[in-house]
């Protein structure tokens, strides 16, 4: 299963069928409908990723803010490092950018 933009795609790689759902729990039921309530449904999760310019436009930054913040050591550790650039599970970009929204409105309201 994948989260997608639009909601969950999961696949059952033996029949070829791939369904899509706009949560994790209809996307699980409609493979287990498929494959019928008595089977085992091993299920492989895999996490959206994103790059340097993914993480850029999550955050609203450019690309060499997002690398110099990696760079100090002030940035989520990456999921791997790859030939093409380091890449992230985008939930930890996100929950970055939560957290740096936050330590910005307790700063202002401080003020």
């Amino acid at each position: 299963m994948t989260q997608t933009e639009n909601g969950w795609r999961g696949r059952l790689l033996d029949a070829d069928l791939e369904v899509r759902a706009p949560t994790r729990a209809a996307c699980l039921s409609r493979l287990r409908r498929a494959v019928g309530e008595d089977a085992v449904l091993t299920v492989e999760v895999w996490p959206a990723l994103v790059g340097v310019a993914e993480a850029a436009a999550l955050l609203g930054w450019d690309r060499r803010r997002v690398i110099t913040y990696v760079d100090r050591g002030s940035f989520p550790e990456p999921l791997a490092r790859l030939a093409s650039g380091r890449v992230w599970r985008r939930e930890d970009v996100a929950a970055f950018a939560r957290a740096r929204r936050g330590a910005r409105r307790r700063t202002r309201r401080r003020a």
